[in-house]
């Protein structure tokens, strides 16, 4: 006797990993999709608003304003991505700025001297944080709140005893000094818009973290570090040495916005940096990042970033009292969030 066959329905059984997806649904995936949205909108209405943001000029200032902002967002998004936040971003990157300055100044060494040091110290800064979250189980808010006081104070008080002031001296002079502002701070002109080094750097950087997100190994470890850690370490993923990556990943940012912070202007206020930390997380929000971790991308953290400039310069193109720029960082955040929501809602109801 022969084995009878199953019945048929008349459908062919495929392996829906093997199905062809359309472009539009591949489209409605992308975490970024609402902030692209939500940039066309702003674009569109200041555009509207105010004669002068359409000018060539106009777009150089915001693309560094957005610069700014954007070369800290990626790897705090990245951060984000793997579930975790950093509160002590803002503050770390004068602290960067505040230890080149001070240890050139003092030693009375070449410039690049004080920035190599300040690079050791700034990364071993981020891996105390990524350390201590590690090993206390502590919630990273919690653990780069204490960094963020601890910072703040050491900033301020560093600065206070040796300076006598809360800002650096003048480091203008020193050697070394030039090639380090040509590298971290200098401007180039491009069709008659003068435009800073600060949007080279970020543009590298959302680059290399959008490499590193979809074509390595290690951002394969992110999304699933972030989507769960006890199922990410029990599939081999090295769960503290991604978090601790992802914590000198943010540290290593911060050098290089502080270090463009030194040689933008020679001296370094102590104070600097606070509430700093809050705009980088909101930009990697509107960029399509999750609060609980394990979807966004870098992409949308630039994005998120060059609505910050356009919003910040186009209130002032406008004329308008720059109080309004809060009420539209909130509005932006709401608004992103919940399309974000709405796109995600839509694109699981369609698999």
């Amino acid at each position: 006797m022969s084995a009878a066959s199953p019945p048929s329905d008349g459908l062919d059984h495929v392996d829906e990993r093997l199905l062809r997806t359309s472009p539009l649904k591949k489209l409605l995936a992308r975490p970024e999709l609402g902030s692209l949205v939500g940039a066309v909108a702003v674009f569109a209405f200041f555009s509207i608003v105010a004669d002068s943001f359409l000018r060539a000029a106009s777009l150089g200032t915001v693309l560094y304003a957005a610069s700014t902002i954007g070369i800290m967002a990626v790897p705090v998004a990245l951060l984000m991505i793997g579930g975790e936040f950093d509160l002590s971003a803002g503050v770390l990157v004068t602290s960067s700025a505040l230890i080149s300055s001070m240890f050139s100044y003092q030693m009375t060494a070449n410039v690049w001297v004080g920035v190599g040091v300040s690079l050791l110290a700034t990364l071993a800064i981020g891996a105390f944080n990524g350390f201590m979250l590690t090993r206390t189980k502590l919630p990273s808010f919690i653990i780069t709140l204490g960094t963020f006081l601890m910072l703040t104070g050491l900033n301020l008080g560093f600065t206070k005893l040796i300076s006598g002031t809360v800002s650096t001296k003048s480091i203008a002079d020193m050697e070394g000094f030039p090639s380090a502002r040509k590298l971290f701070a200098s401007t180039w002109t491009v069709g008659g818009v003068e435009l800073k080094v600060t949007i080279l750097w970020w543009f590298v950087l959302v680059a290399l973290a959008t490499w590193i997100l979809l074509r390595t190994r290690f951002g394969n470890w992110i999304f699933a570090v972030g989507g769960g850690a006890d199922a990410a370490r029990a599939v081999g993923v090295p769960v503290y040495k991604t978090k601790i990556g992802l914590y000198m990943g943010v540290a290593f940012c911060a050098w290089i916005s502080g270090q463009h912070l030194l040689f933008s202007f020679d001296v370094v206020q102590s104070g600097e940096g606070v509430g700093n930390e809050l705009i980088y997380i909101i930009a990697a929000v509107i960029g399509g990042c999750l609060i609980t971790g394990g979807y966004g991308s870098a992409i949308g953290s630039a994005v998120g970033a060059f609505i910050f400039g356009m919003t910040g310069k186009g209130i002032v193109y406008a004329e308008w009292n720059p109080d309004w720029f809060k009420f539209f960082l909130g509005a932006m955040l709401l608004l992103a969030t919940l399309l974000n929501a709405w796109i995600r809602k839509r694109v699981e109801a369609t698999k």
